[in-house]
């Protein structure tokens, strides 16, 4: 996901994030049950909004992750270690995000963490977390170069951070199905493309549209939106003019939403399609016109149709967490796992105890990770990126996200 404006990664290390880093290395080996029958105790850290417009993401992120915790410590996953969850809220805000990094490396109980939400975040946390050898598995980033560098867009891929995993595919894959769809399966041939200006919705949109190109359809026109602004009546004029037959919106459901409602005010009866980053009931609830035929992809199968999520959805309900699960909820699951079965190879490979230099052999575990978790095989290839590359579109029909179209893509 998500997805936010290209910002500069900080490259300058301060002298205290670099004491904070020699604080994450433990000095010596910690046994597993101890003489009192106590357990090592190992952090999973989590960074996610969980306040803001984009809350019920980010709660769904830490429910599931505090989900796969209690699930390891249940079953004795790892014998001689208990899990625990440390969640901080980054509210979307990339400065917060790397606070919560520096917070999180200079706890030396964590050996991973699940997050961000939001792939402008991910930018000023992956340093933080590399320069502490501390593995970061993000279930919702998509801007590709997270994990293939600036470049990977001129065929140049080079991964910015060894530290850096993801269970979402990226914003090439979710922005060509997009086009594909859109253009193929509807019939669209003339759309008018608007993004928020930030990483994750700039990034979707320029993909998409070069991609609709390629296939023949025409971008008749572009505009772009604010964050957090709700009066867009001069883009939904820009697109009633334009004589477009769909939009395509890069950002998020809180301004999409919102945007949607004005261009059929304008009279305008055309589809709005975007990425995961509507694809939340809010962007429905947001509009008072009908949103009937808007459209939206997401990572993944719709988890409800998953075999392999059945459990993941019973003990959800069953933990009685206030908040959803929501968009990111079993591909949070999946990277919490996968940072405990990292520390399973870790501890394995030490003789059942946890090794001096845990979180340099989580990171090197983690790469080696492959297990069926929620929404399907888990593993990463050399870039960090998942090599689950299935997507579906969603339609709001009868007020609601249905799921039209499920594949998986192929380049």
């Amino acid at each position: 996901m998500r997805h936010r404006s290209l910002l500069v990664l900080t490259t300058v290390i301060t002298t205290g994030a670099l004491t904070l880093t020699a604080c994450g290395s433990r000095d010596e080996a910690k046994t597993g049950d101890k003489a009192d029958g106590s357990k090592t105790v190992v952090v999973i850290g989590v960074d996610a909004p969980l306040t803001g417009s984009l809350s019920a993401l980010g709660q769904g992120i830490k429910n599931s992750v505090d989900l796969a915790a209690k699930t390891a410590n249940k079953n004795n996953e790892v014998p001689g270690i208990e899990f625990k969850v440390e969640a901080l809220d980054d509210q979307a805000v990339p400065a917060s995000g790397q606070a919560n990094a520096t917070k999180l490396v200079g706890n030396k109980d964590v050996v991973g963490v699940v997050g961000p939400l939001n792939s402008g975040v991910a930018q000023q946390m992956q340093g933080v977390f590399a320069s502490a050898n501390l593995a970061q598995v993000s279930p919702a980033n998509t801007n590709p170069a997270l994990s293939q560098g600036d470049n990977w867009g001129k065929g140049e891929f080079k991964r910015p951070f060894p530290t850096y995993f993801r269970t979402a595919a990226t914003d090439v894959v979710q922005g060509k199905f997009a086009a594909q769809y859109l253009f193929k399966d509807a019939g669209k041939k003339k759309v008018f493309v608007v993004d928020d200006k930030q990483t994750y919705g700039a990034g979707l949109a320029a993909i998409f549209s070069d991609e609709f190109k390629k296939l023949g359809g025409e971008v008749i026109g572009t505009d772009h939106v604010t964050v957090k602004e709700t009066d867009f009546s001069s883009t939904a004029d820009k697109v009633k003019t334009s004589g477009a037959d769909s939009v395509y919106f890069g950002g998020q459901y809180p301004e999409g939403g919102l945007l949607a409602d004005q261009i059929k005010k304008t009279g305008a009866n055309v589809p709005l399609m975007g990425g995961d980053g509507i694809q939340d009931p809010a962007f429905i609830t947001a509009s008072g016109e009908a949103n009937e035929g808007d459209l939206s992809t997401s990572i993944g199968y719709p988890v409800e149709k998953l075999e392999t999520a059945k459990k993941f959805i019973e003990d959800y309900k069953a933990a009685n967490y206030k908040d959803p699960y929501a968009a990111y909820g079993g591909y949070s699951y999946d990277a919490g796992w996968a940072v405990i079965q990292a520390v399973k190879a870790a501890v394995a490979a030490n003789g059942g105890k946890l090794p001096t230099d845990a979180r340099a052999k989580v990171v090197e575990a983690l790469g080696k990770v492959s297990f069926e978790g929620v929404t399907g095989k888990v593993a990463f290839d050399q870039y960090g990126d998942t090599t689950n590359k299935q997507l579906t579109v969603y339609k709001v029909e009868g007020g609601k996200w249905v799921d039209v179209k499920s594949d998986t893509f192929n380049q």
